[in-house]
């Protein structure tokens, strides 16, 4: 018989999610790296909505609706990060977020 997870499990499995994505979001300097790192922390946050929904008021749907209203938020912010990058690409040729900071002094000679 497979023991069920208690909340405990989830949580740690929750908090280790949210560390390796806050390491990715430190040390990677590609910024697809970095978008990745930022969506594992947001679904981290996530699977703690859904623990708590579970274990704590497992009669209402309400953090199953903030789930669906998150995930779609973060699908909208994928699109237009992305947008960001291949426009970045396009003018730098590199994703090294470490390069960002030229933008904003290369619009300033050009103008």
């Amino acid at each position: 018989m497979i023991p069920t997870p208690t909340i405990t499990h989830w949580l740690t499995l929750s908090a280790l999610l949210f560390s390796i994505g806050l390491y990715g979001i430190f040390t990677r300097r590609n910024a697809v790296g970095v978008l990745l790192s930022i969506e594992l922390t947001l679904n981290s946050a996530i699977l703690n909505i859904l623990i708590f929904n579970r274990f704590v008021a497992s009669d209402d749907v309400d953090g199953q609706v903030l789930v669906l209203f998150i995930i779609a938020a973060a699908a909208a912010e994928a699109v237009v990060a992305l947008a960001i990058f291949v426009s970045f690409y396009r003018h730098r040729h590199t994703l090294d977020v470490t390069q960002a900071n030229h933008i904003y002094d290369q619009g300033n000679r050009t103008s």
